[in-house]
């Protein structure tokens, strides 16, 4: 008779610990707060010294993409539950490999952008930060020729990186 009313107790105390926890899971590995319901996604201006004209419409549609594929968030035009604002801050191609005789076997265009993330709902995982993503090439071709590739590859890399710093918080 005492072991059924330990059991009784044991199921009694996991049951009431259960019903007051929730649990958030996506497939995409995001964490994002019950309550948020929008998602707003600012146009990223390209004020790097060196301008690609497709840059700024890539990043900005490929994170909105993100968020509209991967989230339950409605993309929202402004004032959104979690928003994103920010900046093409710098577009280079930089020599990266020398070839035995002195010239460059490889060069690397390298995109940095400062990305404001608010989040109405959890404010500590608010930031104001740059990142950074890269991609070689050969030094034969000319980077207008290797661009749109480049800049695709490179924009995957950065929405990895912003999503992933907006919404996974392990």
């Amino acid at each position: 008779m005492q072991r059924t009313n330990r059991y009784l107790i044991l199921i009694a105390v996991c049951i009431l610990a259960l019903t007051g926890c929730t649990v958030k899971y996506s497939l995409s590995g995001a964490s994002i707060p019950l309550e948020a319901k929008t998602v707003s996604i600012a146009y990223f201006p390209n004020n790097a010294p060196m301008v690609a004209p497709i840059l700024s419409p890539t990043l900005t549609d490929a994170l909105q993409d993100r968020f509209s594929r991967q989230t339950r968030l409605q993309l929202v035009n402004e004032n959104g539950d979690l928003a994103f604002e920010g900046e093409i801050l710098n577009y280079t191609s930089v020599p990266t490999a020398i070839s035995g005789n002195e010239t460059a076997a490889l060069n690397r265009l390298t995109i940095t952008v400062r990305v404001k993330f608010t989040n109405k709902y959890q404010p500590e995982f608010n930031y104001n930060r740059s990142f950074q993503a890269f991609a070689d090439y050969d030094a034969n071709i000319l980077l207008q020729d290797a661009q749109n590739q480049l800049i695709e590859d490179i924009v995957k890399q950065l929405v990895d990186d912003i999503f992933n710093e907006a919404v996974s918080n392990w």
